[in-house]
Formats: C-alpha cells, sequence, structure tokens
C-alpha cells in the first residue's frame, strides 16, 4: 500500500471511528430526554405514549390519599383548567404538600392514570417551573375572562 492510501484509509477510519461515537451519543441522549406536560396537554393527547414524561402543577388541596402499605400516595394534580390523578409509590419528598407545586416523572397506566416513579416539590416560595407558572396564569387569565 501507498502512503497516500494508507493515510486515506487512516482518515476513513477516523470519520467512521466518529461518526459511530456520535451515533451512540445521540442514541443515548434520545432515550433519556424527558419533556414535561401540564395536565391540560396530557388530556389533549399531547403526551408521548408508551414513554416517562414530566406532568406539572399544583396538587389539590384535599386530594391525598395515603393507603394501608404506608408508601402508595394517590393525588391529583392541578393546572386549574384540567386536573390528573397520579399514584405514587414512594417516599414524598418533605416540601410535598396539598395546594403547593409539584412536578412528578413516569408514565400514563392503561387507564390514563399517571404512575409516578419520581416526585419533586419545589424548593421555596419563589420557585416553579417556568412551564409550570405560565400555564397557570394563563389558566387564571381565561377563568377571570369568563
Amino acid at each position: 500500500m501507498k502512503p497516500r492510501h494508507k493515510k486515506l484509509a487512516f482518515i476513513a477510519a477516523g470519520v467512521a471511528g466518529i461518526a459511530v461515537i456520535v451515533a451512540l451519543v445521540m442514541n443515548a441522549f434520545r432515550s433519556n430526554l424527558v419533556f414535561f406536560f401540564t395536565p391540560s396537554q396530557v388530556i389533549a393527547k399531547e403526551a408521548p405514549v408508551g414513554r416517562a414524561f414530566r406532568i406539572g402543577g399544583l396538587v389539590e388541596k384535599g386530594s391525598l390519599k395515603r393507603e394501608n402499605d404506608g408508601l402508595t400516595v394517590h393525588f391529583v394534580v392541578t393546572d386549574t383548567k384540567h386536573d390528573m390523578n397520579v399514584t405514587y409509590k414512594g417516599i414524598l419528598p418533605d416540601l410535598f404538600k396539598e395546594g403547593k407545586g409539584v412536578v412528578a416523572q413516569g408514565r400514563l397506566d392503561s387507564n390514563g392514570q399517571f404512575v409516578a416513579d419520581e416526585v419533586l416539590a419545589k424548593h421555596d416560595e419563589n420557585y416553579m417551573p417556568p412551564e409550570v407558572a405560565s400555564e397557570l396564569k394563563a389558566a387564571k387569565a381565561s377563568k377571570t375572562n369568563l
């Protein structure tokens, strides 16, 4: 093989290796990407079916119910327009309270109920994910216009 052909083969192998690495990174990124939806978007069927996603809003007051096992809880997440039933098995964060903001990650089951794998509560009085805040403002504005 001539030196020129060796150099071209080396360059081709390098480009192929970089392409494989980029493909693997993009595949890992796509499989770990989790989108955020409000209850209104989930009810409008904008949420993915069979994939994990996050739902956020406020925990509706009076909706928290605990089962006898001490770990399973049921509650309702609302964006003030629509409500979404959520089931979670695990220990809730200390800041989790009714009437406060929450983000839950999980999937829809066959009954259309959200089964959460993880529940996150807001960490102070001023924090709320931007998507939740904008949806809540829009819902309040639409209620006052009626």
